[in-house]
Protein backbone atom coordinates (compact mmCIF):
# COMPACT_ATOMS: atom_id res chain seq x y z
CA UNK A 1 0.00 0.00 0.00
CA UNK A 2 2.61 2.28 1.12
CA UNK A 3 5.15 1.55 -2.36
CA UNK A 4 1.32 2.31 -4.56
CA UNK A 5 1.64 5.77 -2.57
CA UNK A 6 4.68 6.32 -3.44
CA UNK A 7 4.39 5.50 -6.88
CA UNK A 8 1.67 7.87 -7.09
CA UNK A 9 3.65 10.63 -6.03
CA UNK A 10 6.71 10.00 -7.58
CA UNK A 11 4.62 10.03 -11.78
CA UNK A 12 2.33 13.17 -10.14
CA UNK A 13 6.28 14.99 -9.33
CA UNK A 14 7.56 13.80 -12.78
CA UNK A 15 4.47 14.58 -14.85
CA UNK A 16 4.30 18.39 -13.09
CA UNK A 17 7.99 18.33 -13.66
CA UNK A 18 7.69 17.79 -17.54
CA UNK A 19 4.96 20.48 -17.42
CA UNK A 20 7.41 23.29 -17.10
CA UNK A 21 7.03 26.51 -15.39
CA UNK A 22 3.90 28.25 -15.55
CA UNK A 23 3.16 31.01 -18.67
CA UNK A 24 3.66 34.24 -17.34
CA UNK A 25 0.48 36.38 -17.22
CA UNK A 26 1.23 39.29 -19.43
CA UNK A 27 0.99 42.94 -16.89
CA UNK A 28 -1.95 45.15 -17.82
CA UNK A 29 -1.13 47.99 -19.33
CA UNK A 30 -2.55 51.29 -17.89
CA UNK A 31 -4.35 53.87 -19.80
CA UNK A 32 -3.67 57.04 -19.75
CA UNK A 33 -5.86 60.04 -18.37
CA UNK A 34 -6.64 60.81 -22.05
CA UNK A 35 -7.04 57.40 -23.19
CA UNK A 36 -9.18 57.13 -20.09
CA UNK A 37 -11.52 59.82 -21.08
CA UNK A 38 -11.56 58.97 -25.03
CA UNK A 39 -12.85 55.89 -24.04
CA UNK A 40 -15.50 57.14 -22.14
CA UNK A 41 -16.39 60.38 -24.29
CA UNK A 42 -20.12 59.71 -24.53
CA UNK A 43 -20.22 59.66 -20.73
CA UNK A 44 -18.63 62.75 -20.29
CA UNK A 45 -20.29 64.35 -23.22
CA UNK A 46 -23.43 64.12 -21.17
CA UNK A 47 -21.86 65.51 -18.18
CA UNK A 48 -20.95 68.72 -19.66
CA UNK A 49 -23.96 70.56 -19.66
CA UNK A 50 -24.11 70.41 -15.98
CA UNK A 51 -20.68 71.39 -15.79
CA UNK A 52 -20.86 74.45 -17.62
CA UNK A 53 -23.96 75.22 -15.77
CA UNK A 54 -22.25 75.08 -12.67
CA UNK A 55 -18.96 76.71 -14.04
CA UNK A 56 -21.42 79.60 -15.56
CA UNK A 57 -23.86 80.57 -13.14
CA UNK A 58 -21.90 79.34 -9.72
CA UNK A 59 -17.85 79.54 -10.48
CA UNK A 60 -17.27 82.77 -12.39
CA UNK A 61 -19.86 85.22 -10.76
CA UNK A 62 -17.38 84.18 -7.29
CA UNK A 63 -14.97 86.88 -9.01
CA UNK A 64 -17.77 89.66 -7.77
CA UNK A 65 -17.44 88.93 -4.23
CA UNK A 66 -14.37 92.07 -4.85
CA UNK A 67 -17.78 94.42 -5.04
CA UNK A 68 -17.94 93.82 -1.02
CA UNK A 69 -14.74 95.08 -0.45
CA UNK A 70 -15.43 97.97 -2.97
CA UNK A 71 -17.34 101.44 -3.40
CA UNK A 72 -18.74 99.79 -6.43
CA UNK A 73 -19.96 101.74 -9.41
CA UNK A 74 -21.61 99.43 -12.29
CA UNK A 75 -20.27 102.52 -14.52
CA UNK A 76 -16.77 102.05 -13.28
CA UNK A 77 -16.66 98.38 -13.22
CA UNK A 78 -14.07 96.28 -11.00
CA UNK A 79 -11.04 98.31 -12.02
CA UNK A 80 -12.49 101.82 -11.51
CA UNK A 81 -14.10 101.11 -8.55
CA UNK A 82 -12.76 102.39 -5.10
CA UNK A 83 -11.17 99.69 -2.37
CA UNK A 84 -12.82 100.50 0.64
CA UNK A 85 -11.95 97.43 2.72
CA UNK A 86 -13.87 96.33 5.69
CA UNK A 87 -15.97 99.61 5.14
CA UNK A 88 -19.34 97.74 3.90
CA UNK A 89 -18.97 95.33 6.61
CA UNK A 90 -18.69 97.85 8.97
CA UNK A 91 -21.74 99.26 7.63
CA UNK A 92 -23.60 96.32 8.00
CA UNK A 93 -22.99 95.09 11.27
CA UNK A 94 -24.40 98.77 12.37
CA UNK A 95 -27.52 98.76 10.76
CA UNK A 96 -30.17 97.85 12.54
CA UNK A 97 -32.29 96.71 9.64
CA UNK A 98 -29.70 94.34 8.93
CA UNK A 99 -29.90 92.46 11.83
CA UNK A 100 -33.98 92.44 11.95
CA UNK A 101 -33.50 90.61 8.37
CA UNK A 102 -31.26 87.97 10.07
CA UNK A 103 -33.92 87.38 13.23
CA UNK A 104 -36.54 87.04 10.36
CA UNK A 105 -34.40 84.79 8.04
CA UNK A 106 -33.41 82.60 11.20
CA UNK A 107 -37.20 82.29 12.67
CA UNK A 108 -38.91 81.52 9.15
CA UNK A 109 -35.62 79.22 8.29
CA UNK A 110 -35.65 77.35 12.34
CA UNK A 111 -39.54 77.05 11.25
CA UNK A 112 -39.19 75.21 7.92
CA UNK A 113 -36.57 73.06 9.57
CA UNK A 114 -38.82 71.66 12.09
CA UNK A 115 -42.01 71.23 10.34
CA UNK A 116 -41.04 71.70 6.39
CA UNK A 117 -38.18 68.77 6.53
CA UNK A 118 -39.87 66.20 8.59
CA UNK A 119 -43.19 66.23 6.71
CA UNK A 120 -41.96 64.50 3.48
CA UNK A 121 -40.76 61.47 5.89
CA UNK A 122 -44.12 61.10 7.64
CA UNK A 123 -46.11 61.31 4.05
CA UNK A 124 -43.19 58.59 2.77
CA UNK A 125 -43.57 56.69 5.76
CA UNK A 126 -47.82 56.96 5.71
CA UNK A 127 -47.36 56.24 1.98
CA UNK A 128 -45.14 52.93 2.66
CA UNK A 129 -48.03 51.23 5.33
CA UNK A 130 -50.27 51.45 2.31
CA UNK A 131 -51.28 48.66 1.26
CA UNK A 132 -52.75 49.31 -2.07
CA UNK A 133 -50.54 50.26 -4.64
CA UNK A 134 -52.99 52.06 -6.84
CA UNK A 135 -54.01 54.46 -3.57
CA UNK A 136 -50.16 54.96 -2.97
CA UNK A 137 -49.53 55.85 -7.25
CA UNK A 138 -52.53 58.12 -6.46
CA UNK A 139 -52.08 60.38 -3.82
CA UNK A 140 -48.16 60.81 -5.33
CA UNK A 141 -49.80 61.98 -8.02
CA UNK A 142 -51.80 64.58 -6.42
CA UNK A 143 -49.05 65.64 -3.67
CA UNK A 144 -46.26 66.13 -6.72
CA UNK A 145 -48.18 68.47 -8.70
CA UNK A 146 -47.59 71.82 -6.48
CA UNK A 147 -44.18 71.68 -6.45
CA UNK A 148 -44.00 72.48 -10.57
CA UNK A 149 -46.63 75.09 -10.49
CA UNK A 150 -44.70 78.69 -9.96
CA UNK A 151 -45.05 80.99 -6.59
CA UNK A 152 -46.98 83.30 -8.26
CA UNK A 153 -49.55 80.80 -9.56
CA UNK A 154 -49.21 79.42 -5.47
CA UNK A 155 -49.89 82.77 -3.89
CA UNK A 156 -52.84 83.27 -6.07
CA UNK A 157 -54.48 80.65 -4.93
CA UNK A 158 -53.68 81.09 -1.43
CA UNK A 159 -54.83 84.36 -1.72
CA UNK A 160 -58.28 83.76 -3.19
CA UNK A 161 -58.56 81.25 -0.68
CA UNK A 162 -57.70 82.71 2.98
CA UNK A 163 -57.55 86.62 1.64
CA UNK A 164 -59.57 88.64 3.19
CA UNK A 165 -62.59 88.30 0.12
CA UNK A 166 -62.09 84.46 0.29
CA UNK A 167 -64.19 81.68 1.24
CA UNK A 168 -62.52 81.25 4.37
CA UNK A 169 -62.88 85.37 5.92
CA UNK A 170 -66.44 84.57 4.81
CA UNK A 171 -66.77 81.65 6.75
CA UNK A 172 -65.22 83.49 10.45
CA UNK A 173 -67.12 86.66 9.45
CA UNK A 174 -70.80 84.23 9.10
CA UNK A 175 -69.84 83.02 12.45
CA UNK A 176 -69.45 86.00 13.87
CA UNK A 177 -65.28 86.42 13.90
CA UNK A 178 -65.02 89.60 11.76
CA UNK A 179 -63.08 90.74 9.14
CA UNK A 180 -59.95 88.11 8.81
CA UNK A 181 -57.23 88.48 6.00
CA UNK A 182 -54.63 85.70 7.21
CA UNK A 183 -52.65 86.51 3.97
CA UNK A 184 -52.27 90.30 5.05
CA UNK A 185 -51.35 89.46 9.02
CA UNK A 186 -48.00 90.10 10.06
CA UNK A 187 -48.16 88.16 13.17
CA UNK A 188 -48.85 84.27 11.44
CA UNK A 189 -46.45 85.55 8.55
CA UNK A 190 -44.01 83.34 8.93
CA UNK A 191 -46.61 80.17 9.92
CA UNK A 192 -47.91 81.57 6.92
CA UNK A 193 -45.21 80.73 4.89
CA UNK A 194 -44.31 77.18 6.55
CA UNK A 195 -47.46 76.58 5.24
CA UNK A 196 -47.02 77.03 2.01
CA UNK A 197 -43.48 75.26 1.73
CA UNK A 198 -45.00 72.35 3.06
CA UNK A 199 -47.93 72.50 0.79
CA UNK A 200 -45.95 73.26 -2.03
CA UNK A 201 -42.69 70.69 -1.64
CA UNK A 202 -43.98 68.19 0.11
CA UNK A 203 -44.43 65.83 -2.49
CA UNK A 204 -41.23 66.51 -4.34
CA UNK A 205 -39.27 65.65 -1.11
CA UNK A 206 -41.28 62.75 -0.73
CA UNK A 207 -39.52 61.28 -3.82
CA UNK A 208 -36.26 60.88 -2.37
CA UNK A 209 -37.64 59.22 1.29
CA UNK A 210 -39.94 56.95 -0.45
CA UNK A 211 -36.86 55.60 -2.60
CA UNK A 212 -34.72 55.16 -0.09
CA UNK A 213 -37.24 53.30 1.61
CA UNK A 214 -38.48 51.00 -1.10
CA UNK A 215 -34.53 49.98 -1.27
CA UNK A 216 -34.71 48.31 2.36
CA UNK A 217 -34.65 44.38 2.15
CA UNK A 218 -38.35 43.23 2.76
CA UNK A 219 -36.52 40.44 4.57
CA UNK A 220 -36.08 42.53 7.48
CA UNK A 221 -39.50 43.03 7.70
CA UNK A 222 -41.11 39.81 6.78
CA UNK A 223 -38.35 38.52 10.38
CA UNK A 224 -39.59 41.52 12.42
CA UNK A 225 -43.42 40.71 11.74
CA UNK A 226 -42.79 37.00 12.08
CA UNK A 227 -41.12 37.73 15.82
CA UNK A 228 -44.71 39.66 16.61
CA UNK A 229 -43.27 43.51 15.90
CA UNK A 230 -46.03 45.37 15.19
CA UNK A 231 -46.09 48.27 12.43
CA UNK A 232 -45.14 51.47 14.61
CA UNK A 233 -41.64 49.10 15.87
CA UNK A 234 -41.07 48.14 12.23
CA UNK A 235 -41.08 52.03 11.23
CA UNK A 236 -38.87 52.65 14.46
CA UNK A 237 -36.03 49.55 14.17
CA UNK A 238 -36.29 49.73 10.42
CA UNK A 239 -37.32 51.89 8.25
CA UNK A 240 -36.10 54.88 10.14
CA UNK A 241 -32.60 53.29 10.66
CA UNK A 242 -33.04 52.30 6.96
CA UNK A 243 -32.73 56.16 5.65
CA UNK A 244 -31.22 57.84 8.37
CA UNK A 245 -28.59 58.34 5.83
CA UNK A 246 -30.63 60.13 3.47
CA UNK A 247 -32.30 61.98 6.36
CA UNK A 248 -28.62 63.09 7.29
CA UNK A 249 -27.48 63.82 4.15
CA UNK A 250 -30.41 66.39 2.95
CA UNK A 251 -30.66 67.81 6.81
CA UNK A 252 -26.46 68.65 6.51
CA UNK A 253 -27.65 70.38 3.05
CA UNK A 254 -30.49 72.07 4.27
CA UNK A 255 -28.11 73.74 6.42
CA UNK A 256 -26.76 74.98 4.11
CA UNK A 257 -29.05 76.89 3.10
CA UNK A 258 -30.65 77.95 6.16
CA UNK A 259 -29.78 81.59 5.61
CA UNK A 260 -31.98 81.27 1.89
CA UNK A 261 -35.59 80.79 3.11
CA UNK A 262 -37.41 81.39 -0.46
CA UNK A 263 -37.32 84.97 -2.42
CA UNK A 264 -39.58 85.22 -4.96
CA UNK A 265 -42.04 83.70 -2.02
CA UNK A 266 -41.84 86.23 0.29
CA UNK A 267 -41.06 89.13 -2.27
CA UNK A 268 -44.47 88.50 -3.69
CA UNK A 269 -46.04 88.70 -0.11
CA UNK A 270 -43.70 91.52 1.47
CA UNK A 271 -46.11 94.67 0.48
CA UNK A 272 -49.10 92.97 2.22
CA UNK A 273 -47.41 91.98 5.65
CA UNK A 274 -44.42 94.68 5.71
CA UNK A 275 -40.91 94.81 5.64
CA UNK A 276 -40.12 94.35 9.64
CA UNK A 277 -42.28 90.80 8.84
CA UNK A 278 -40.95 89.86 5.88
CA UNK A 279 -37.23 91.06 5.52
CA UNK A 280 -35.14 88.30 5.08
CA UNK A 281 -30.78 88.38 3.28
CA UNK A 282 -32.34 87.72 0.13
CA UNK A 283 -35.00 90.42 -0.11
CA UNK A 284 -32.44 93.21 1.64
CA UNK A 285 -29.96 92.27 -0.77
CA UNK A 286 -32.08 92.44 -3.73
CA UNK A 287 -33.57 96.00 -2.28
CA UNK A 288 -30.59 97.49 -0.69
CA UNK A 289 -27.87 96.50 -3.31
CA UNK A 290 -29.64 96.34 -6.91
CA UNK A 291 -32.73 98.94 -6.24
CA UNK A 292 -30.67 101.05 -4.08
CA UNK A 293 -27.74 100.64 -5.72
CA UNK A 294 -25.61 100.33 -2.69
CA UNK A 295 -24.11 96.97 -4.65
CA UNK A 296 -21.32 96.82 -1.50
CA UNK A 297 -23.36 96.90 1.14
CA UNK A 298 -25.34 94.45 -1.11
CA UNK A 299 -22.08 92.02 -1.91
CA UNK A 300 -21.20 92.22 1.67
CA UNK A 301 -24.48 90.52 2.99
CA UNK A 302 -24.05 88.21 0.49
CA UNK A 303 -20.65 86.82 1.32
CA UNK A 304 -21.85 86.49 4.69
CA UNK A 305 -24.44 84.19 3.56
CA UNK A 306 -22.05 82.52 2.03
CA UNK A 307 -19.67 81.79 4.61
CA UNK A 308 -22.20 81.07 6.99
CA UNK A 309 -23.60 78.63 5.14
CA UNK A 310 -20.56 77.22 4.24
CA UNK A 311 -19.44 76.77 7.38
CA UNK A 312 -22.34 75.03 9.22
CA UNK A 313 -21.88 72.63 5.95
CA UNK A 314 -18.88 71.59 7.23
CA UNK A 315 -19.55 71.49 11.01
CA UNK A 316 -22.67 69.71 10.52
CA UNK A 317 -20.33 67.10 8.14
CA UNK A 318 -18.37 66.95 10.88
CA UNK A 319 -20.88 65.93 13.50
CA UNK A 320 -22.17 63.58 11.07
CA UNK A 321 -19.28 61.52 10.97
CA UNK A 322 -18.20 62.04 15.01
CA UNK A 323 -21.45 60.22 15.34
CA UNK A 324 -21.20 57.43 13.27
CA UNK A 325 -23.48 58.58 10.03
CA UNK A 326 -22.64 59.24 6.78
CA UNK A 327 -21.67 62.74 5.54
CA UNK A 328 -20.96 64.34 2.62
CA UNK A 329 -17.38 63.50 1.93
Amino acid sequence: MADDVGNVSTVTRVRADDAGPSPRVPPIRRLSLGQRIWRERWMYTFIVPGVLFFVIFHYLPLGGIVIAFQDYSPFLGFAGSTWVGMENFTRLVGDIEFWTTVSNTLVISGLQILFAFPAPILLALLLNSLLSERVKRMVQSIVYLPHFISWVIVISIWQQVLGGAGPVADLIAQLGGGSVNIMANAETFKILLTSQVIWKDIGWGTIIFFAAITAIPTELYESAAADGAGSLRRIWHITLPGILPVIVLLLILRLGDVLSVGFEQILLQQPSVGVAAAQVLDTFVYFRGVQGGDWGIGAAAGLIKGVVGTALIIVANLVAKRTGNEGLI
